[in-house]
């Protein structure tokens, strides 16, 4: 099967993309990070091609640290940092070594967890591109 994956980040010039300490009120963590991320979210409508590009995958693959600050088992109560209704409209694959049941996000989207080999085993399921976040 062949297909398309595309790399989506923002990251620094010495290869930042969050700083230490992230919390639930701090997803970028400490540090003027939140400026790195400036153009996403201070201004979505001079950079709509890009946050098209962004949300228009078939599928995305994240590390547990960009779905949520919480560190080990799960809190289940967490819904990642966007809470039911991600900006993320196809499956969510979270790489974590705490894996944890599916959950049913609004509009039938799905989050899963799991080690890596059964993350490229759901990847392959889902619609193309597939994006690495």
């Amino acid at each position: 099967m062949s297909g398309k994956v595309v790399c989506d980040i923002s990251i620094s010039a010495d290869g930042y993309v969050a700083g230490p300490g992230q919390t639930a009120d701090k997803p970028f963590g400490d540090g003027p990070v939140d400026q790195l991320h400036a153009w996403m979210f201070d201004t979505p409508d001079e950079n709509k091609a890009e946050v098209d590009q962004i949300t228009a995958a078939g599928a995305y693959v994240m590390g547990r640290n960009m779905f949520g600050p919480v560190r080990g088992e799960w809190d289940l109560d967490w819904r990642g940092w966007w809470g039911d209704d991600p900006p993320y409209h196809a499956p969510v694959f979270v790489l974590t070594h705490h894996p944890r049941d599916p959950v049913t996000m609004r509009g039938g989207r799905h989050l899963r967890s799991s080690p890596m080999e059964s993350t490229l085993l759901w990847t392959r399921r889902a619609p193309l591109p597939v994006s690495v976040t």
